[in-house]
């Protein structure tokens, strides 16, 4: 039993899960700073909106709850994707490469941000935050993108798309 546990988790890891424990327990560990600092559930769903506070003067983004957090909020989400940097760079052979076209993956963060925004949040904040707190809005969110993610895979595969 034991053998053949090991024999999964090799074969859908074939890196190791080290990277995951790592990025893992600095993602707790800077969400729970922020809760305890802010009292605030910490995401980047509105990343967006209180980065655009700086340049716009629109009303939609001049709302005192993106202005009071947009500091905090630009400095989290520089940070996760400098810590994946940093960690790829010392870690690992080099940067990381995709054979994946730069319109797909620009049309798939186009997505996302979409998904974010109907969904009322992003997996950091419902998946890590929500799900912390017992939410059951962001249990349903988060078994949803799940979900769509795990059939979205499915299909593209069956249909034989590659990168």
């Amino acid at each position: 039993m034991i053998a053949t546990s090991l024999s999964v988790a090799t074969e859908l890891f074939p890196r190791g899960i080290d990277h995951y424990l790592i990025g893992g327990l600095f993602l707790g560990l800077g969400i729970a700073v922020i809760y305890l600092g802010t009292g605030i559930l910490a995401g980047n769903s509105t990343f967006l909106e209180t980065t655009l506070s700086y340049v716009s003067d629109l009303p939609r983004f001049q709302r005192q709850k993106y202005v009071a957090s947009r500091d905090w909020r630009v400095v989290f989400a520089v940070s996760i994707v400098a810590g994946a940097a940093v960690y790829e760079f010392a870690f690992t052979a080099g940067a990381f490469v995709t054979d994946v076209q730069w319109w797909r993956l620009l049309g798939g963060g186009i997505l996302v941000g979409i998904g974010t925004r109907i969904g009322k949040g992003c997996t950091s904040g419902h998946g890590v935050s929500g799900i912390a707190s017992l939410s059951r809005t962001s249990i349903v969110n988060v078994t949803l993108f799940v979900g769509v993610a795990v059939v979205t895979a499915l299909v593209v595969s069956a249909l034989g798309v590659t990168p």
